[in-house]
């Protein structure tokens, strides 16, 4: 099996993952919620299951991040974007929402609630040092540009 298919239980009666248009990144992932709805208070989040379960490849990595229709038009966006989801991971991809709105926001089963990017990545070794090359920037941080 090649790098780019991916294994996937859908334990959900949503259809599975699709990129919506020939050059999204994302696929979107929907809410698997077999107990009925789930409401989402102003400030608060939850834990939003959606039914999928990966075996992704060693070397790869599925991004959670928001929608971004459902953050401008609801206030409601993924808490700890982007999550990730490690390559020995096998448990239900979950997404914790969170409710930056006005107004409580209902999530139903079928809801598309997140997109998932899948991305490759490179695992890193360190080399403790007492001191680092100097670039132009230097230290320079939040802000040093101006505004």
């Amino acid at each position: 099996m090649d790098n780019n298919t991916i294994r996937i239980i859908n334990n959900s009666a949503n259809p599975m993952p699709v990129y919506q248009t020939v050059q999204s990144a994302g696929m979107d992932l929907c809410a698997w919620l077999p107990n009925g709805d789930v409401v989402i208070a102003p400030g608060e989040w939850k834990l939003i299951p959606t039914g999928l379960h990966l075996a992704l490849s060693e070397g790869l990595e599925a991004q959670v991040r928001p929608r971004s229709g459902l953050a401008l038009k609801k206030g409601v966006t993924v808490l700890n974007a982007p999550g990730t989801i490690d390559a020995d991971y096998r448990g239900d991809v979950g997404v914790i929402l969170i409710n930056h709105g006005k107004e409580n926001f209902t999530v139903q089963s079928g809801d598309r609630i997140a997109q998932m990017v899948v991305a490759k990545y490179e695992r890193v070794n360190w080399h403790q040092v007492d001191e680092l090359d100097q670039t132009s920037r230097g230290d320079g941080g939040f802000g040093h540009t101006g505004l």
